[in-house]
């Protein structure tokens, strides 16, 4: 008889009873745990969801106000997105797992538990899981298919926001479904940790840049007057208070170059090709480096948050082949991005593969190395997909269901998941193992990655 307790996303342990009856355990599944949101930010996440906070009502004194983390769902419901419930551990032994117990404690009896309970229940790693567990319930709750859109949501988000960004993430619109943002996670530097500001891309990506591990292609004169005609369409007149109560008036344009200034001189190249000031911002555009350009695309973005201005961007990049997008006020290579194609039933499955892809995706070369493990147990779940069947015959269900009985292609896979086999056990694959091939070229992590998940893919769908 198996009793499995979920530690977190990333880790759980199967406690199993042995022969004699002596329970014993098996880790089960051990992924990379990331602890940069501390103890007291989960504290203030907690507490805002409990409590709310005040908010000014003008000459009516403050206002409470609260936001529901599960919005227009039922709290259950909510948690079904997130958790497996129905195999994890009930707290209550009348019932035979989570799903049973939170039901009759949240819906049958509503007053059993008081509001945010979860954030203390620790089957859920919300008080001490890792980053990313907090991360990933953190961006459900302000999915479109979630949140109450005439809520509080947005005064939430960026209170958390503010909470996060000093443990060095933040929550970012990273999509759109039916034209309403998705939100995701990302981790942001030390200085805009430290300072809580905006750091444009060159100063962003400076060490990148100088290095030229991040290569800019040229903007063509056509995309530059497309850039700026996006920003006369867009330019509006903005009210602004010195620092000794003196009010003026100042358009978007003009209002990005001065917010530039914070940063550095703008400069652009004079038909001497000097480089030399200027506080046009057409010409900075016009003539400039490709990174001066995308720092002035994201401050203008900050005057335009609530309209089409990024959606505009995009489809300029997307129309001029720059495999760049502008996602939550900052641009971001978008080439050799790796995706999970195919949807993910199997939960430890699914995290496996999402936390690989999310190493893979960050580049440097001691995460693509984690990425290689981290999807090599992957690799090795996928086997063992059909419970009821031992690894062998489980593999054989997987080839038998991809191929059709053709016996070419049968003979193929059978090959590729043995060959896969053999490198991950030859090869030092997992970072702990002696005796192993070393991997001393980071280009054959690229190619073990690659080959890796392509099976997978492949595999994922024909699953059932």
């Amino acid at each position: 008889m198996s009793n499995k307790k979920f530690l977190s996303h990333f880790q759980y342990i199967n406690f199993t009873k042995n022969k004699s009856g002596h329970l014993f355990f098996q880790e089960y599944s051990n992924l990379i745990v990331m602890n940069k949101i501390t103890e007291i930010t989960r504290r203030d996440i907690y507490e805002l969801f409990r409590d709310g906070f005040d908010i000014s009502s003008g000459f009516l004194g403050d206002e409470k106000i609260i936001y529901y983390y599960y919005g227009r769902l039922s709290e259950i419901s909510f948690l079904r997105r997130l958790y497996p419930l129905n195999q994890m551990d009930s707290s209550d032994p009348k019932y035979k797992n989570a799903d049973d117990d939170i039901w009759q404690h949240t819906v049958n009896n509503p007053n059993d538990w008081a509001y945010c309970w979860i954030f203390e229940d620790e089957r859920f790693p919300l008080k001490e899981g890792s980053d990313e567990d907090m991360l990933r319930f953190l961006c459900e709750v302000f999915h479109p298919a979630v949140r109450y859109e005439d809520g509080y949501w947005k005064e939430y988000l960026r209170k958390i926001n503010n909470f996060i960004r000093a443990d060095g993430y933040e929550l970012y619109e990273s999509d759109k479904i039916s034209n309403r943002d998705v939100y995701s996670w990302r981790q942001i530097s030390a200085e805009e940790s430290q300072s809580n500001r905006f750091i444009p891309f060159s100063i962003r990506n400076k060490k990148v840049i100088e290095e030229k591990t991040l290569i800019l292609p040229s903007i063509s004169k056509k995309n530059r007057t497309d850039v700026i005609n996006l920003f006369n369409r867009y330019d509006e007149t903005l009210y602004r208070t010195t620092e000794t109560n003196w009010n003026y008036t100042i358009n978007t344009k003009n209002a990005v170059i001065e917010d530039l200034n914070n940063y550095y001189a703008p400069k652009a190249f004079a038909p001497s090709r000097n480089y030399i000031e200027t506080g046009d911002l057409d010409d900075f555009v016009m003539n400039n480096y490709p990174y001066c350009v995308f720092d002035v695309i994201e401050l203008f973005e900050k005057y335009n948050k609530e309209n089409n201005f990024t959606n505009e961007v995009n489809l300029i990049f997307q129309n001029s082949s720059l495999a760049f997008r502008l996602l939550g006020g900052k641009i971001e290579s978008s080439k050799g991005k790796i995706e999970i194609k195919q949807s993910v039933k199997e939960y430890g499955l699914k995290e496996l593969l999402e936390q690989a892809v999310y190493l893979y995706n960050d580049k440097t070369n001691e995460n693509k190395q984690l990425a290689v493990e981290k999807l090599w147990d992957a690799f090795e779940r996928l086997k063992t997909y059909y419970k009821d069947l031992d690894k062998k015959k489980s593999i054989e269900k997987i080839i038998n269901e991809i191929c059709h009985m053709d016996v070419d292609y049968i003979t193929l896979l059978d090959e590729e998941f043995k060959k896969l086999t053999t490198i991950g056990n030859n090869y030092r694959i997992r970072h702990h193992e002696t005796g192993k091939i070393d991997i001393y070229n980071n280009n054959f992590y690229d190619y073990f990655f690659q080959r890796c998940l392509a099976l997978i893919e492949l595999s994922l769908k024909y699953l059932k």
